[in-house]
C-alpha cells in the first residue's frame, strides 16, 4: 500500500523528523486559503499521486505570489500528470500540497528497505537526491552508501553519524541529521513499511536539514496492525480492478499483456507468467487465487481479468496440494457460463483430485483446451491469442 506525500510527512512529523509547514488541498480556493495561513513570500505548489517524478512533469510549482498560488493550483489541480511511473496515460491530479518554499544549499537521498540476504535493516544515502536515485544506481553506484542495521538494535548513533559524513553533510549538520535519521528508521520499522524515503533530504542555508519530500510503502500483510495508516488509502489512486480483486481476497496486479493468468499461488504465477513470456507471449496479470479458491472466487477471477479490454486468451494453471482439482473445475465451468466466456480457454491441471477435475471440464461441454504440462499450456494459450 502507498500513500501520498502529505501524509508521509505527516508520519515523518511524528517521529521527530523536520518537515516544511504545508497544507493538502482538495480545490484552488482551498490552496489560496492555505499559502494566506502559512504565510511567506514564497509557496511550493505539489501534485500529490502516487508516483515519483513529479518535478520533471510539471507537477510541482514555485509560486511568489497569492495570486501565482491560484494560477498554479488550477492548472495543476485536475491535470492528467505523466511521470515515468505512471506510464503514458498519466495519472489524474485530484489533490495538491502548498508547502512553505525552502532554502536549499544541497539535495541528498536517503532510502530504507529490508535486505532479505543479510537479514538485515538496509540505510542507503547519497549525496545525488533531488533526482532520480535508480540513474545514480545505474551510472555511478559509488555515490550509493549502505549501513545495515540489526533489527534489535536499530540505526545507532554512530551509525547515522557514519552514513551522514559518506553523502558529504557538513560536520556542523551531523548533530541535526542523526535524530532525523534515526525517526525516519523508527517510522520505517514501527509503521511494518517496505519503502520510507526522502528524496530530496534538505541542507539548508543555516546549516539545518529537512525532509522535503517523503514517500512510503507498507507491507500490506500488516496492515491489520495499523487503522490509522489503512484510513489514508486512497481508492482514486489504485487501479480499480485491484481494489475489487482486494474485496474478494485475490492477489491481482494488470499489466500490459493479452493473456490473462489465473493460478494458485505466488510462485507459481510468476513462473507461469514467466513461461508464457518464453513462448513469446505477453501476460495480462498476475492473479493468485490462493489455496482456498471457491466457485465465487474463481468466477470472480474471470469477471475481473474479463475486464480487461486487452485480453485475448487465458490460461488456468492449478497445482492442487492444498487445493482440489475438482473444486478449481467446478469453479472454472460456474465461471465460463456465468460470464459468457469470448476468449480461448487453456487450463492445465496437476494434484490432487486430478483425473477427475479434467473429466469435469471435458464434460462440461465447454470449448476448453487442455494441457498436461506447463510449456505445453504456454505454447498453446499463447497461439490462442494470436
Amino acid at each position: 500500500m502507498k500513500i501520498h506525500e502529505y501524509q508521509g510527512k505527516q508520519i515523518l512529523k511524528q517521529f521527530g523528523v523536520n518537515v516544511p509547514r504545508g497544507i493538502p488541498c482538495l480545490t484552488v480556493d482551498e490552496a489560496v486559503k492555505a499559502a494566506e495561513e502559512l504565510g511567506g513570500p514564497v509557496w511550493v505548489v505539489k501534485a500529490q499521486i502516487h508516483a515519483g517524478g513529479r518535478g520533471k512533469g510539471g507537477g510541482v510549482k514555485l509560486a511568489r505570489s497569492i495570486d501565482e498560488v491560484r494560477k498554479l493550483s488550477s492548472e495543476i489541480l485536475g491535470m492528467q500528470l505523466v511521470t515515468h511511473q505512471t506510464g503514458p496515460e498519466g495519472q489524474k491530479v485530484r489533490r495538491l500540497l502548498i508547502e512553505e518554499g525552502a532554502d536549499i544549499k544541497k539535495e541528498y537521498y536517503i532510502g530504507i528497505v529490508t535486505d532479505r540476504l543479510t537479514q538485515k535493516v538496509c540505510v542507503m544515502a547519497s549525496s545525488e537526491g533531488g533526482m532520480d536515485i535508480e540513474e545514480v544506481a545505474e551510472k555511478t553506484p559509488e555515490l550509493i552508501h549502505k549501513v545495515f542495521c540489526d533489527p534489535a538494535v536499530g540505526l545507532t548513533v554512530a551509525e547515522a553519524e557514519e552514513i551522514s559524513r559518506k553523502i558529504g553533510l557538513p560536520e556542523a549538520s551531523i548533530a541535526k541529521a542523526v535524530p532525523l535519521l534515526q525517526g525516519l528508521y523508527k517510522a520505517y520499522w514501527d509503521t511494518d513499511s517496505s519503502l520510507a524515503e526522502i528524496n530530496p533530504l534538505i541542507l539548508e542555508g543555516n546549516g539545518n536539514v529537512k525532509a522535503l519530500d517523503a514517500k512510503f510503502n507498507f507491507d500490506s500483510n500488516a496492515l491489520f496492525r495499523h487503522p490509522e495508516i489503512v484510513a489514508m488509502r486512497d481508492l482514486d489512486e489504485e487501479d480499480p480492478n485491484e481494489i475489487e480483486a482486494s474485496r474478494f481476497d485475490l492477489a491481482y496486479i494488470q499489466l500490459d499483456g493479452n493473456i490473462g493468468c489465473l493460478v494458485n499461488g505466488a510462485g507459481l504465477a510468476m513462473a507461469t507468467m514467466d513461461t508464457i513470456k518464453l513462448f513469446g507471449g505477453e501476460p495480462a496479470n498476475f492473479l493468485d487465487v490462493g489455496g482456498g479458491a471457491t466457485t465465487e472466487k474463481v468466477t470472480e477471477a474471470f469477471k475481473i481479468m474479463l475486464k480487461n479490454p486487452n485480453l485475448k486468451a487465458i490460461l488456468v494453471n492449478i497445482f492442487g496440494g492444498i487445493m482440489r482439482c475438482d473444486v478449481i473445475a467446478e469453479g472454472v465451468i460456474a465461471a465460463c457460463k456465468a460470464v459468457s466466456l469470448s476468449v480461448p480457454l487453456v487450463v492445465r491441471m496437476k494434484g490432487t483430485n486430478e483425473d477427475l477435475g479434467k473429466k469435469m471440464l471435458a464434460d462440461s461441454g465447454l470449448p476448453i483446451i487442455s494441457a498436461d504440462s506447463m510449456a505445453e499450456a504456454a505454447e498453446k494459450v499463447v497461439a490462442a491469442a494470436r
